[in-house]
This record gives structure tokens, C-alpha cells and sequence, in this order.
């Protein structure tokens, strides 16, 4: 009889409030979760959390911890003591870690050496400065080798221990769909992928002002786009690519350049005085002058991020691939004033993701999530073209080769839902992410099995590493004064069922 494990909660902001607390609610429902405890700064530990549904509300305590410098690869003592009398008191079973990324690190490795079972949310680390610095943008890469080396040490001392990575288009229907898409025609024709554009715009408009005084998912931290939303396809595009990989044909190396814009640029593309005439009371509210904004975002991470990658195999290119990530692109935002106080959701972001993927003359699939509304708006047009909720994949197969094949056929939303009732998963991000949760819930209660595990800590490192030449190809250009770099060459292997290597040796490859 499987027992309900009790959650410790490390970050408890907006992101957590609108993803992992309803999860959890349907995880407590279920008999997966017992209690469900937070930690966070003294700020946000004020009061209690109310969550669930109006008929079955739910609270949630959130206990204070002390700020701590986020260079740190370890907890300070004092914030290590708090932890260990929560997890006592309130007998923890999982930790959730879902605090700002800088801060991944020390709470993951903390759990970890404890022995807790750990869902870690996306990014896996990243640094302050990792688009400025060239150091902080190869720790990203390093910190997964030391989170890896830790994780297999307590899976040694306890083969039920568990890191999972809440990634979650590896539990979407349609990402999911195409994987399997991408399987059949490898085995069928023994063909990788041979090319893949991806693309992924959220809409947010952050008018000058907001660029210094709102921090959350902001820029100060001298990171952006790439760590707050461009870890799921750093994620996914690998593991799509992995999908194709047959014998001899295993990528074993990237080449990665990378081109960005920081609040600087987008000052320029739109100017205070744009704001000021497009948005009345923009004015009388921006206490900044052009100059001031300059001076105060110099230094800031990046908005926009396009990267141009080669993926080789033994010296040769196996695929040819680009990432497109933006924040600056169509939104519905119209209004000045930031509703509930922030930008992170609302506010007329509009997501907007693409995908087109080459298997040599033999497959293209086109996943398409084009949205005219967001979440909180479309009705009974949630699904429909240009809904919240519209996804479509087109799939073409050469059927003059292969009669059997179809040669275009197109996939929609009701045709991605998995499974039935109750228990349906949606081709939603919503629904994906709720998976997250309950896999690993599901995977501590015994009801899930080791090798059903979607997205294992271990299976990573391609992402991380994907993740790190990003950032690493942005600080060089930097520190070039802007002007272009030689391209990033990072080793891409998968890791090995056992590292031999050291966690901090140096990762990039030598040709």
C-alpha cells in the first residue's frame, strides 16, 4: 500500500502559485501528497498560501529563510539548519525546488546529499552574468556534471532516490507524438534528423521603466530569455534529435553562435519617447530619462537570443538546427499598468512556438502552438486556430518511396489527447506539467516504475551543455565589444552510465 509523501516546497512565487501548487492539489486528492510545507525569503513567507479549488481549499505554511549570495554552490548554515528542522518536524519525503534558478544549485545538491527525492524545476542552474561572463556561462555546464556526480552517490546509497527535471514538453501529447513520428522513419529508412528550426515568442512587452523597476523574470541578474523560458527547448530539441540517432550515427559534438538583444537594443528599437506617445500617462509615470535607462540596464541579460547550431557526428554535420527565442513579439498588451503587479503571465503575453523538422527526403513535421489569446481569455474558441489552447502538427511523408506512407496528414488538438476521462492527458503545457508531478509522486508511492520516468536527471546533460554554449557564445561576443566570435565547439555526448571525469574539468572540446 503506497504511502502520500509529504513536500517541502523551496521557492514559492508566482511560477509555483500558478504551476506546481494545483498540481499538487490533484496529487493531495489523489493520496500521492500529504502535507505540503514552503520555503522562501522572509518577503513572501509573510503569510499563508491558500490553493486548490474553492470547494476543497488548502493552505500552505511557507517558512522563512535568510538571502544568501548566489555564487554559492553550497547553503550557509543557517538556512541549512532551517531546512533540516522542517524536514523533521513536517517528516518531508520530496523537495520541489522552484526557487529563482541562480539558487537551483545549493537546495538541489542539498536534497540530494540528504537523500530526498528531488523534482527540479527548469533551468537546471544558470549563473548572474552568465551572458556578460564567459566563467559563469561554463559553470552552467559544470554544475550539471557535480549535480549528476551527486545524484549518483545517493542513488548508490539508495537505488530508489530519484531526480526528476520538470521539463515539461516531454510529457506533452504533441511533443510526445512527434518523437514517436521521428522513430518510425529512423527505424524505417535508418535516416537522422537532418535539420530543425525552432522558434518561441512570448509576447511580453516591458515598457523602459519596468526593464530596472520590475526584477521578476527581468534582466538585472545578466541573464534572460535563455534561462527563463529556453531551457524547454534547449530540452527538447536534443531529445527529439536522440530519436533519430541510430549506430554511427550518434552526435557527439555542437557548434553553437549566437546573436542577442539587450534592453539597450530594444531602447532603440522602440524609444522612451515611442512609449511616450503610444501609451498616454507612460510620461508622467517613467521617472527615467533615456540616458538614465542606458546606464541602469547596462550590463543586463538578454531579451532576444537566435542561435545557428551544427550538430556533428565523428567530424561530420548530422544536422543543421536554429533556436529562435524572443521575448519581444506579438502581444495583446494595451494597457500601462501591470496587472497584478508583474509580467510573468497576463498582461497580453502571447506564446507563440514553431517547429520544423527535416529527416532527409523522407519525413517534415511542422508543430505549430500559434495563439491570439492567452490563457485567461478564449471561451469556446480555446481550441481553434489562433485559441489559448490551439496546437496542430503536420506531418509529410515521401509515399512515391514508400506507398504505405501518407503522404500530408494533420494532427489537432482532440486528435493529440491521451487517454480518456478523468485521467486524459491534454496537449496543453498545463497538463503537461500537472504529468510532471504526478509521475514523480507516483514514481516515490510505487505505482510508477523507474523506466517510465520521462525526464531522469541523468538524461540532461545535452541540454545543459546546449544551454551553457548559448550563453557562452553571448558572453564571448560581449567581452568582444559586440563585434562576432568564433563559434562555440562543445563534446555533446549523452553521459555515460558512469563518470569517470572530474565535475569541474574543463567541458568545451578541442578539435
Amino acid at each position: 500500500m503506497s504511502i502520500a509523501v509529504n513536500v517541502l516546497v523551496v521557492g514559492v512565487g508566482p511560477h509555483t502559485r500558478l504551476n506546481h501548487l494545483p498540481a499538487l492539489a490533484g496529487a493531495q486528492e489523489a493520496g500521492l501528497a500529504g502535507t505540503v510545507t514552503g520555503i522562501d525569503l522572509p518577503h513572501a513567507a509573510a503569510s499563508v498560501i491558500e490553493y486548490g479549488t474553492p470547494d476543497r481549499p488548502r493552505r500552505m505554511p511557507v517558512i522563512a529563510v535568510q538571502p544568501f549570495t548566489l555564487a554559492r554552490r553550497t547553503l550557509p548554515g543557517g538556512v541549512r539548519r532551517v531546512l533540516e528542522g522542517v524536514v523533521e518536524r513536517e517528516r518531508i519525503g520530496a523537495v520541489v525546488v522552484a526557487t529563482e534558478p541562480s539558487a537551483h544549485l545549493p537546495y538541489a545538491l542539498w536534497a540530494i546529499e540528504r537523500g530526498l527525492p528531488v523534482l527540479l524545476d527548469k533551468p537546471l542552474t544558470v549563473h548572474p552574468g552568465a551572458s556578460t561572463d564567459p566563467a559563469a556561462a561554463q559553470a552552467i555546464a559544470d554544475d550539471f556534471e557535480i549535480l549528476l556526480d551527486a545524484y549518483r552517490a545517493a542513488r548508490r546509497r539508495d537505488p530508489r532516490m530519484v531526480v526528476s527535471v520538470l521539463s515539461q514538453r516531454r510529457w506533452h501529447p504533441a511533443f510526445r507524438r512527434v518523437r514517436e513520428l521521428i522513430t518510425e522513419v529512423a527505424d524505417a529508412v535508418n535516416c537522422p534528423i537532418t535539420s530543425i528550426q525552432s522558434s518561441h515568442g512570448d509576447g511580453q512587452w516591458r515598457l523602459p521603466d519596468e526593464l530596472v523597476d520590475l526584477g521578476y523574470h527581468g534582466f538585472d541578474r545578466g541573464y534572460g530569455k535563455a534561462a527563463h523560458s529556453g531551457y524547454h527547448h534547449f530540452d527538447i530539441v536534443p531529445w527529439w534529435l536522440a530519436a533519430g540517432e541510430r549506430p554511427g550515427k550518434e552526435i557527439d559534438e555542437i557548434e553553437v553562435h549566437a546573436a542577442c538583444t539587450r534592453p539597450s537594443d530594444f531602447l532603440a528599437q522602440l524609444t522612451v519617447a515611442d512609449h511616450a506617445r503610444l501609451l498616454p500617462g507612460f510620461a508622467a509615470r517613467n521617472p527615467y530619462t533615456a540616458q538614465d535607462l542606458y546606464r541602469l540596464t547596462a550590463g543586463h541579460g538578454e531579451v532576444d537570443v537566435f542561435l545557428n547550431l551544427a550538430y556533428r557526428s565523428h567530424g561530420r554535420v548530422m544536422a543543421l538546427g536554429s533556436h529562435s527565442l524572443a521575448h519581444t513579439t506579438f502581444s495583446q498588451r494595451g494597457n500601462l499598468h501591470p496587472i497584478h503587479g508583474g509580467l510573468y503571465k497576463g498582461n497580453g503575453r502571447i506564446g507563440q512556438e514553431a517547429h520544423i523538422i527535416q529527416q532527409g527526403p523522407f519525413q517534415a513535421l511542422h508543430l505549430h502552438a500559434l495563439q491570439t489569446l492567452h490563457g485567461d481569455e478564449g471561451g469556446n474558441d480555446r481550441r481553434a486556430a489562433g485559441g489559448a489552447d490551439h496546437i496542430e502538427i503536420h506531418v509529410f511523408r515521401n509515399n512515391r518511396l514508400r506507398p504505405d506512407w501518407q503522404r500530408h496528414h494533420m494532427l489537432g488538438f482532440t486528435d493529440l489527447i491521451q487517454g480518456d476521462g478523468d485521467s486524459a492527458v491534454l496537449p496543453t503545457q498545463r497538463s503537461a506539467r500537472t504529468c510532471a508531478v504526478t509521475e514523480f509522486l507516483s514514481y516515490l508511492a510505487g505505482r510508477t516504475p523507474r523506466t517510465e520516468l520521462a525526464s531522469d536527471l541523468s538524461d540532461h546533460r545535452r541540454p545543459a551543455r546546449l544551454m551553457a554554449a548559448a550563453y557562452l557564445s553571448m558572453s564571448r561576443r560581449w567581452a568582444n565589444g559586440g563585434r562576432p566570435v568564433a563559434p562555440v565547439l562543445l563534446d555533446f555526448r549523452a553521459a555515460p552510465a558512469e563518470s569517470t571525469a572530474s565535475p569541474l574539468a574543463a567541458l568545451e572540446a578541442a578539435r
